[in-house]
């Protein structure tokens, strides 16, 4: 899954991106108002953390656009919205509350609690209640990073595991290598290369040969009855 950190501390930012990685996502950075709003606009994200404090206005602000229409997204839908803020008053939570903000989280924090409502919210477009995503034999836990086919250990690398599990939330569903360069890899990847179909290859060679379909044009479907 594809986050978006909007916060202008540049070491916080950098320690958020760094622990968000380590978590499995692919992670892109803002530093202000105008970065996101650039970012938002091209990348299809599947939830923005989001600070209230801005040099260039505020997370509320922000927030509003994107939930209004004022702030186009290229996704069908738009990004949940963590928001990650030191004013923790009633009010503060109240107002991101009501600008759209699906959670607020008061800095300062422990990591390891941003990752589980980052899990929590990620789960409830796919309408999950559990961090555990099963098809067929194959048992993906988002918190534990672990995955087992047949109740065999797997080892895969972190972008192996992001395409399962983004391809776990859509089983029989028909993805494109575009759809899953825009969730899984962030800005830095280059589009041009083979990367998505690579990963998928050795993915697929994991998993089994019949786990994971190549539609001829349009892209790659997980079976639903899971691996061969």
């Amino acid at each position: 899954m594809r986050l978006l950190v909007v916060e202008d501390e540049e070491d916080l930012a950098e320690g958020l991106r760094v622990g968000l990685t380590r978590g499995g996502y692919a992670v892109d950075v803002a530093l202000d108002a105008a970065q996101a709003y650039d970012r938002l606009t091209v990348n299809e994200y599947d939830l923005m953390l989001l600070d209230v404090n801005l040099p260039d206005g505020d997370g509320f602000a922000l927030c509003r656009s994107l939930r209004t229409g004022e702030l186009p997204t290229p996704g069908d839908t738009d990004p949940r919205v963590l928001m990650l803020t030191a004013r923790g008053g009633l009010d503060d939570r109240v107002r991101g509350l009501d600008e759209g903000a699906d959670d607020y989280l008061v800095k300062p924090f422990h990591l390891a609690e941003l990752l589980a409502r980052v899990r929590a919210l990620l789960r409830r477009d796919t309408g999950g209640g559990s961090a555990v995503l099963l098809v067929g034999d194959i048992v993906l836990d988002t918190a534990r990073h672990s995955v087992t086919v047949a109740d065999q250990p797997l080892a895969l690398t972190p972008k192996e595991f992001g395409v399962l599990e983004y391809l776990m939330t859509r089983p029989g569903i028909v993805v494109s290598s575009e759809e899953l360069l825009e969730h899984v890899w962030d800005a830095n990847a280059d589009p041009f290369t083979q990367t998505v179909r690579v990963t998928v290859g050795t993915l697929r060679r994991k998993l089994g040969e019949g786990s994971i379909e190549t539609v001829v044009g349009r892209g790659y479907r997980l079976r639903e009855e899971g691996a061969a």
